[in-house]
């Protein structure tokens, strides 16, 4: 199966559908009378369906296993055809779509079944998806300019020229990905001065994202939250709760990070873990999410706030 581990959790949500016909109305007035020999053609299909979300990672090799919290299936029944509508939804880090169908799908099968002893032209003219919502796509903020980042790694190894530096380019290559402009990097030593004049530079040129790696453990020469709390105008603590909470699932040494965030002006300012591994995960817990606070500030700033 595909790797969602980096995926974050959130509210999915799938809506299928299936067709069912009939060659002959008096086929769907014993459905509405219940007057089908082999039982309730609707209450079985129901239950049927149920059944097949619920199993559909047995079935479907790639699918993963996941809680379903929440299933429901309707019927439209007309002249000469019955519509199943099939709704699933859970907080996971996959969608449930194929579960959607796939109920949908078994309880055509199953009014199917129960009506063919009666109805030889009995067809299941379609499955389709109608609705998926809840993936990253469903959070990612269009913007009429490209958001401009600059990215400043901390770092006394880096600046010696004694270290590689990896997270400063695993950053930088996430938000091309995601679109955004990197319009400066540099690399300082972990020095408080130095850290807080290039943020304070960028942050007057209108950068719209500042992101910093390193420095935001517990060895004494960490110091990037000392450095980056006394320029902020205003902090916003649950971006790096919402990274910290991410982290702990994967690694336990997450609880150490001392990353904080917050608002130079218009400017997001966001302090990540030095290692590579560190920041990556922390970009996956992020964003695209973290975007939308650029999307308030440029909406903000259009009205004249």
């Amino acid at each position: 199966m595909i790797d969602i581990t980096h995926k974050p959790t959130t509210l999915r949500e799938a809506t299928a559908t299936a067709l069912v016909t009939v060659s002959d109305p008096a086929t769907v007035a014993a459905v509405r009378e219940k007057r089908v020999p082999k039982g309730d053609v609707l209450e079985s299909a129901r239950v049927a369906a149920l059944f097949g979300v619920k199993k559909t990672h047995e079935l479907i090799p790639d699918c993963h296993p996941m809680p379903i919290e929440h299933a429901e299936v309707s019927f439209d029944v007309g002249e000469m055809e019955i519509i199943v509508t099939m709704r699933v939804r859970t907080i996971y880090r996959t969608g449930v779509e194929v579960e959607a169908m796939h109920g949908a799908s078994v309880a055509a099968l199953t009014i199917y079944d129960m009506l063919k002893p009666i109805d030889k032209g009995v067809v299941i003219a379609g499955i389709k998806l109608l609705q998926k919502k809840g993936g990253k796509s469903d959070w990612k903020d269009r913007f009429d300019v490209p958001v401009k980042a600059a990215v400043l790694v901390i770092s006394d190894g880096v600046a010696s020229g004694k270290k590689e530096d990896k997270a400063g380019t695993s950053i930088m290559e996430r938000l091309k990905k995601l679109g955004v402009e990197i319009a400066a990097q540099g690399v300082v030593a972990d020095e408080p001065e130095a850290i807080v004049a290039q943020v304070k530079t960028w942050a007057t040129l209108g950068i719209d994202l500042i992101l910093t790696t390193g420095g935001t453990g517990l060895s004494p020469r960490d110091r990037t939250p000392e450095a980056i709390a006394p320029i902020l105008d205003r902090e916003v603590p649950g971006i790096m709760e919402a990274a910290r909470s991410y982290g702990q699932e994967r690694m336990p040494w997450a609880m150490m990070s001392r990353g904080i965030a917050g608002m130079i002006g218009r400017t997001l300012v966001i302090t990540l873990p030095g290692s590579a591994r560190g920041a990556q995960e922390t970009m996956d817990a992020l964003f695209p999410f973290a975007l939308h606070v650029v999307k308030v500030q440029e909406m903000a700033f259009r009205h004249g706030l």
